[in-house]
Order: structure tokens, then C-alpha cells, then sequence
């Protein structure tokens, strides 16, 4: 076949996904109408997931199934939009971390609302303000973001969803290296860049200068001299500061998680993570006791991790992740014992593994 004939057919195919988009889009406010009418949340991360996974089991190729994710995220995105254009609260502003997996998981369709801290992401979420929040919770490197795992123990929301995403942090300024007297970033990012900060940013000569969001490091860095930030490159990007050195951070493979907040948790889809939180009176053996339901229900605990309870000193909150959903019965055996062990226990939410 010649070139004008191959394209000939390109055309002829893309007439047929434009027509078909479009179809799919009417059926997709038909939905909206019968979820506004059954009182249900617009956006629901289990028939997402459903979704994706049908895709990909679908899939025969030569298309990789990461384009096809890419393409039906917006596709989901554009389909919520017409039945009610979701509104995001995130930390930061354009070009953060949190901007980018927020874009990753709801699309270009949603409206995004850069917020000031992760508290002012749960209270938009509590108050109405936004339908969802996304906050971080968990890097590679660093591990829990205390400041999240704070809100959920005494937030009444629930996490519905979580996206992972890579992140590089770059040496971003208007000046030369050697005249940085000033680094801004937020503080999990210079604790991810610490070793190579002390090589060549050592604390004597270049003072580190924590803030909210990496946004508001780029922000800083553009409006003072001698300074630099720690942040993505399209925060560089957007306050046009150059990038003296990419990809600085100490361990190559950064990745951090992100948990979606919203009023409920999602349904289940037969491959789910439950987040908990409970606290336990001490005693020899008390943690072992607390984890032994889990075992006996076999139920696979995929993180534990300790955390002091700010109004009593020497007293601990535990967060566990867990496989299952907790309408599971197992998962509602264990946590029903484990309940009657503990001083105080909180599901923080179910949501797609």
C-alpha cells in the first residue's frame, strides 16, 4: 500500500473512534443522571479500575497497555466532566508533585485547587469546597508523611483510591552554583536529597529552608538572589529558573504514594487494600496479640508503621495496611477482634490495590 492510501485508512479508522467516543460519552451522562438519582458519588474508583484492568485484558498489541491506560484516564476524565466536572484539592500549585499525580489519576478534565498546606486539603475536602483531596502519604525513601498521617486520624473522611508516581528533584536557580547561599524545599524533598546536599551544599556554607510545597521553594528562589530550590522541572519551567543539576535525589528509583480523600471508600473489586490506624494499651506481647487475628484470617499485612500520639507522651499510634476490602468477611473478622484488644480503632478506608 502507498502512503496516501495508508493514511486514507487512518482516517477512516479515526472517524469510526471519534463517532464511537462520542457514543460512549452519551452513555456516560445516562450514568451521571442515574447516579445523581440513586445519590452516588460521580467519581468511582472501583468501575475505574474495572475498567483499566478490562483494557488491558483486551489488549493484544502492538500497542503497549501504559498508552492505552494513558488514553482511557482521559477518555474517564472527559466522561466526569460531562456528568459533573470534579473539583481537586492539592498541595501546592502548578508543577508540584502533587499536581502532577493529581493529573495522573483524575486527567485534564478535573478542576485542580492548589492549597497551602495538607491541612487546607482535608478541610477543603470536609467543607465541601472540593469533591476530593490528594495528599501524600508514603515515599520510597523517607517513608510516612507525618503531617497526612495526622489529618487521617482525626479527619472523617476516607481514603477511595491511591496513585503511585516517580519523582526526580533538581537544583533549580538563577544564578551559578557557587553563589547559592539558600536552599528551599519542602522537607521529605532535602531529607531525599541529603547525601548529595552534604557533598555539595554542605550546611555551613548553604542553609536549608523548609516550606510547604516544592512550588513555593521555586517561588522563592525566583524571587531572591543567591538562593536555589529543590523541585520538579516544570516548576523550573514555570518560575523560568534554570536547572543546575538534575536528578539529585540519593536513591534513583524515588517513587512516592498518594492517597485520594473523599467522603467514602470505594466499592469493592476483589483486589483492594484496607489503610487502618489503632492505638493499644502497653504491655509485654500487646503488638503481637494486636496482629495475630490478621494471621489467622490470613490476611497479608503490607505495611506497619508506629507513630506518637501527640496528647500522651510514650504512647503510639499504629497504621497498617492490609490486602482485602473491609466489607471483606475475613477482614471484618480480624478487625471485629481486633477491635475488642484495642483503646482506639479507625479504618481510614477501602480502596483498589
Amino acid at each position: 500500500m502507498d502512503l496516501t492510501h495508508l493514511r486514507n485508512k487512518i482516517d477512516s479508522i479515526d472517524t469510526r473512534i471519534v463517532r464511537l467516543l462520542n457514543d460512549r460519552a452519551a452513555v456516560s451522562l445516562a450514568v451521571g443522571k442515574a447516579k445523581i438519582k440513586g445519590n452516588k458519588g460521580i467519581y468511582a474508583p472501583d468501575r475505574e479500575r474495572q475498567v483499566l484492568d478490562r483494557i488491558k485484558s483486551l489488549n493484544k498489541g502492538p500497542m503497549p497497555y501504559a498508552a492505552f491506560e494513558a488514553v482511557y484516564r482521559e477518555v474517564m476524565s472527559a466522561s466526569i466532566a460531562l456528568e459533573k466536572p470534579l473539583s481537586i484539592a492539592y498541595l501546592g500549585a502548578e508543577g508540584s508533585n502533587s499536581y502532577a499525580a493529581a493529573v495522573h489519576k483524575f486527567g485534564s478534565q478535573a478542576n485542580y485547587c492548589g492549597r497551602a498546606s495538607i491541612a487546607d486539603v482535608f478541610l477543603s475536602v470536609e467543607n465541601g469546597e472540593c469533591d476530593y483531596g490528594i495528599v501524600p502519604i508514603e515515599n520510597s525513601v523517607e517513608g510516612s508523611v507525618t503531617p497526612t498521617a495526622d489529618r487521617l486520624t482525626e479527619s472523617d473522611l476516607q481514603v477511595c483510591a491511591q496513585v503511585m508516581i516517580r519523582v526526580s528533584h533538581n537544583l533549580l536557580a538563577n544564578g551559578p552554583a557557587g553563589d547559592i547561599r539558600k536552599i528551599y524545599s519542602n522537607p521529605q524533598v532535602l531529607a531525599q536529597c541529603r547525601n548529595w546536599l552534604l557533598a555539595n551544599m554542605p550546611p555551613e556554607r548553604v542553609k536549608q529552608i523548609s516550606v510547604a510545597a516544592t512550588t513555593d521553594a521555586a517561588k522563592a528562589a525566583a524571587a531572591e538572589k543567591n538562593a536555589a530550590a529543590l523541585a520538579s522541572l516544570e516548576c523550573g519551567r514555570i518560575y523560568g529558573l534554570k536547572v543546575l543539576r538534575a536528578n539529585i535525589q540519593d536513591v534513583a528509583h524515588n517513587a512516592t504514594r498518594f492517597y485520594i480523600i473523599g467522603r467514602q471508600s470505594a466499592l469493592p473489586t476483589g483486589r483492594d487494600r484496607t489503610s487502618i490506624v489503632f492505638s493499644i494499651k502497653d504491655k509485654a506481647g500487646v503488638l503481637y496479640k494486636m496482629l495475630e487475628p490478621f494471621a489467622k484470617n490470613g490476611i497479608n499485612l503490607t505495611r506497619i508503621e508506629s507513630r506518637p500520639i501527640k496528647k500522651k507522651a510514650w504512647d503510639y499510634y499504629f497504621f497498617v495496611d492490609l490486602e482485602g476490602h473491609k466489607d471483606d468477611a475475613r477482614v471484618q473478622k480480624a478487625l471485629g477482634k481486633l477491635e475488642g484488644m484495642c483503646k482506639f480503632l479507625k479504618v481510614l478506608g477501602s480502596y483498589p490495590a
